[in-house]
């Protein structure tokens, strides 16, 4: 990404989309035009640092408007369009699938038909050097039992609603680069953590509940083991994967972190045992409270990395240890940001799920 270029990234005011793009204009020598619904997880207070810049350019709307997607495409000129946009949370999808269909399916099907007729009339060096980069996940995969990892050869078994519209995405943008030669890459990643975090996500929301002494709800008994990769080293994975990426090839991201929740809340409760010494809810660990599991669970998640390590020669610089202790100082840090958030629809109770099963 040298030489300074514009990308259009959707889903920029979300939790990975938005650290993408402090992560771009930190780097410079690159606009971005960043194109958010602001949806529940959407929150322009993660962007707040680019207020003045000049090469941030917000626009507030929808993938699944073809219409404001071709003419931002026409009038800024991209090199590259990275779709971080979707609905995303397992839960919500439980309770309504529908809006998971609508972005995560049809929204990205008319992105991808605007990004098609602007790759068209691009000159020959245009088409050759743009790049649609979707963002997906390692849910499409399906369910992994105790041991082997996820490749990319590895056939789609998608066990909730969000992660069988995550896969119908995937295939559309498989099937624009096989039908009509769109220069497409699809990244499969593991579970992310790090800063600007919507707190209903595990992390943000054992450290959000800890700190106040309310119950950190754990599903089943916490032996649902996921792979965990810190969200600084996904952006890098991403640009990595634009720079030196063969359109029409996945690359399966994880941090090879692999943990049970139950785990993952206990190191958490540690850390906060450590870093505040003078919490009278400590030793957090305490508040560790079993609830009813999710319907249809996937059992365990693990990437195999081996593709993006030896073809584009990335690999995670944070361990689950070092990468856990920077995202609990950040929340700590920056308790305002959370209490904005919080301050929305969102309330901590586990979204998507029938109100028999809030947290306690």
């Amino acid at each position: 990404m040298s030489g300074r270029k514009t990308a259009v990234v959707t889903g920029g005011a979300g939790f990975i989309g938005g650290n993408f793009v402090l992560r771009q204009m930190a780097r410079g020598g690159i606009e971005v035009v960043n194109v958010d619904a602001l949806t529940y997880a959407g929150n322009l207070d993660t962007l707040e640092s680019l207020d003045e810049n000049p090469d941030h350019v917000f626009v507030l709307g929808s993938i699944g408007d073809r219409d404001l997607m071709a003419y931002l495409l026409d009038r800024y000129e991209p090199w590259t369009i990275v779709n971080f946009a979707a609905e995303s949370h397992v839960d919500r999808s439980i309770d309504s699938p529908e809006a998971f269909i609508q972005t995560n399916v049809i929204g990205t099907l008319q992105l991808l038909e605007a990004a098609r007729h602007y790759w068209r009339r691009l000159p020959p060096e245009g088409r050759d050097s743009f790049r649609f980069l979707h963002v997906s996940t390692d849910e499409v995969y399906g369910s992994l039992g105790e041991t082997g990892r996820f490749t990319e050869e590895s056939p789609y078994r998608p066990n909730s609603p969000y992660s069988a519209s995550k896969a119908s995405s995937d295939h559309l943008v498989r099937a624009y680069f096989h039908t009509y030669g769109l220069p497409v890459l699809t990244t499969n990643c593991s579970n992310n953590y790090g800063p600007y975090q919507f707190p209903e996500k595990l992390i943000p929301l054992m450290i959000h509940n800890a700190v106040r002494g309310k119950p950190l709800p754990v599903y089943g008994t916490g032996a649902n083991v996921r792979d965990w990769l810190y969200v600084e080293d996904h952006c890098r994975a991403i640009e990595r994967v634009l720079e030196r990426g063969e359109p029409g090839q996945v690359y399966n991201i994880g941090g090879d972190s692999e943990r049970t929740n139950l785990e993952v809340v206990k190191i958490l409760c540690a850390l906060l045992d450590e870093l505040r010494p003078e919490s009278p809810h400590r030793p957090h660990e305490h508040l560790i409270t079993f609830v009813a599991d999710r319907p249809g669970h996937d059992l365990r998640y693990a990437i195999d990395t081996a593709k993006i390590r030896q073809q584009l020669d990335w690999q995670p610089k944070e361990s689950f240890e070092s990468g856990l202790r920077k995202t609990v100082r950040w929340y700590l840090d920056n308790d305002d940001w959370c209490e904005r958030v919080m301050s929305g629809e969102y309330r901590g109770e586990r979204l998507g799920l029938a109100m028999e099963m809030e947290t306690p």
